[in-house]
């Protein structure tokens, strides 16, 4: 399954943005753990949200009730809602679902 990010962008600080992450193919999303992770320059990789195969929620607590990921299986889409955005939010966002990844998006956060 092929996945493409989109939704990234500029954004100035307490913006918001929803990153989608459409999937090629159809998918059992009760099947597979999905999610979002991001990299920033300089910065290791990390984890933002994911959603467990038992359709649990969990986030990185520097993002904790800003940003919410959801899906819509009948549009083979991934979201994650993100708000309150922060200079520190600003990374290249990829997300995922079992072991396919898409190529990214990036996000910038700045006035």
């Amino acid at each position: 399954v092929q996945l493409v990010e989109s939704g990234g962008g500029l954004v100035q600080p307490g913006g918001s943005l929803r990153l989608s992450c459409l999937a090629s193919i159809e998918v059992n999303f009760g099947s597979y753990e999905m999610g979002w992770y991001r990299h920033a320059p300089g910065k290791e990789r990390e984890s933002v949200a994911h959603i467990t195969p038992g359709f649990l929620a969990a986030y990185d607590d520097s993002v904790k009730d800003r940003f919410t990921i959801s899906f819509d299986s009948a549009k083979r889409t991934v979201y994650l809602q993100m708000d309150s955005l922060k200079p520190d939010d600003t990374a290249v966002y990829y997300c995922y679902i079992h072991d396919n990844w898409g190529r990214g998006t990036q996000v910038t956060v700045s006035s």
